[in-house]
């Protein structure tokens, strides 16, 4: 209920926003870290505590302009009490495990408008002396808010970064989607990276091979010899890390082959980072036919007079558009390129990956699509992008 009630109160919402590290317990909104000055003129951190009386359904109403705090009672720069606010001075327990040490009354003739207006202004009358003292001392610390008591968030603690931005109706055009990424190697795992930070409702891995020193050198982060000592399969030791923050990241410790093309059935979109011919052949064919879109990635990789040079590819394909397939995405096995001799190239991976997840954004209206084109090509010694099958 708490983060049900934020979300759709306006006033807590952009409190929560701006950093206030707000709290909803027992009928009480708590906020934390409120800098103050005491008696002694030293900075410490309080609570305020304002009951949430009655609400709006889900959402909170007008509230009282009377207002808890549980700390020391703030004083000026020069250590003296602040007059203007004070009401009563008692040690109470408002609730079970709310306890304060005075209240504070600050009546605006309208009274207050909403908890926003209310809160700020008495951080306002509060802060403003431990600020003229340390103009660092602010409560606006933006630290992570739990989630875990919240069934409809994906993550563990809330996404600051889409509201503190306020694009998050943006990026909840990608919560409804059970996401499949097929390869675990460079490209898959920064394709990963992205991908966990987006509110899809599930992540699938698909990979067999053990994670081992060379792929450490091309995947996101950096990786302890202790955790490369344990052996452990890509697709539990990327769980093991996105499950921080997504709680839906599904490890499958088997490649996607022909016996296994039906439990791709129940998703609703496919990456697939593999190099294996024959077998991105019969995936992408099951998906066709199961109207499953789908971006297949790809990168080509030499040395000439001494450096790298290369391409990066990414090709989409949707219900509307695949008879691009044969001549854009190569089947054929993959040589002994530099690439296949595992030359550590984790940028042109992170950048394969890059334009695969912003194309995949497209595909459902987060970005703007105005080509629409469905195979792309970057070159990195020319530094371009070229677009081909354009359906716009």
């Amino acid at each position: 209920m708490s983060h049900k009630l934020i979300s759709h109160s306006p006033d807590l919402k952009k409190l929560r926003d701006e950093g206030y590290e707000i709290e909803i317990k027992k009928g009480h909104l708590l906020v934390h870290s409120i800098p103050y000055v005491n008696s002694r003129k030293e900075i410490m951190r309080g609570i305020l505590v304002s009951a949430l009386g009655d609400l709006a359904g889900d959402r909170t109403s007008k509230p009282h302009h009377v207002i808890s705090f549980a700390g020391e009672h703030p004083c000026d720069k020069e250590g003296v009490v602040i007059q203007g606010i004070q009401h009563s001075s008692i040690r109470k327990t408002l609730a079970e495990g709310v306890e304060v040490d005075h209240s504070f009354s600050n009546k605006p003739e309208n009274g207050y408008a909403d908890y926003y207006e209310k809160v700020t202004t008495y951080i306002k009358i509060i802060s403003s002396h431990a600020e003229s003292i340390d103009r660092n001392a602010t409560a606006k610390t933006f630290k992570p808010v739990d989630s875990t008591d919240d069934p409809d968030c994906v993550f563990h603690y809330l996404d600051a970064n889409s509201s503190r931005a306020e694009i998050g109706m943006i990026s909840n055009k990608l919560k409804d989607l059970k996401i499949a990424i097929i390869g675990l190697g460079g490209t898959g795992s920064y394709v990963l990276d992205f991908v966990a930070k987006t509110p899809v409702k599930e992540i699938h891995l698909f990979d067999s091979d053990i994670f081992l020193s060379h792929n450490a050198f091309r995947a996101p982060g950096a990786v302890s010899i202790e955790t490369l000592n344990r052996t452990q399969k890509k697709v539990s030791y990327m769980k093991e890390i996105y499950s921080r923050l997504h709680k839906y990241v599904i490890p499958h410790e088997y490649d996607i082959d022909q016996e296994k093309l039906e439990e791709l059935s129940t998703v609703n979109f496919v990456f697939i980072c593999i190099d294996n011919g024959e077998v991105k052949k019969s995936i992408i064919q099951k998906l066709i036919e199961k109207k499953i879109p789908l971006i297949d990635v790809g990168i080509g990789i030499t040395e000439i007079d001494g450096a790298l040079t290369g391409s990066v590819r990414v090709t989409s394909v949707n219900t509307g558009k695949y008879d691009h397939i044969e001549k854009r995405v190569p089947f054929a096995e993959v040589g002994e390129n530099d690439y296949s001799k595992n030359i550590q190239i984790a940028e042109v991976n992170a950048l394969n990956a890059a334009l695969a997840v912003i194309k995949w954004k497209k595909f459902f209206g987060v970005y703007h699509d105005l080509e629409k084109e469905y195979h792309s090509v970057y070159e990195i010694n020319t530094n371009k992008i070229a677009n081909d099958e354009i359906t716009s």
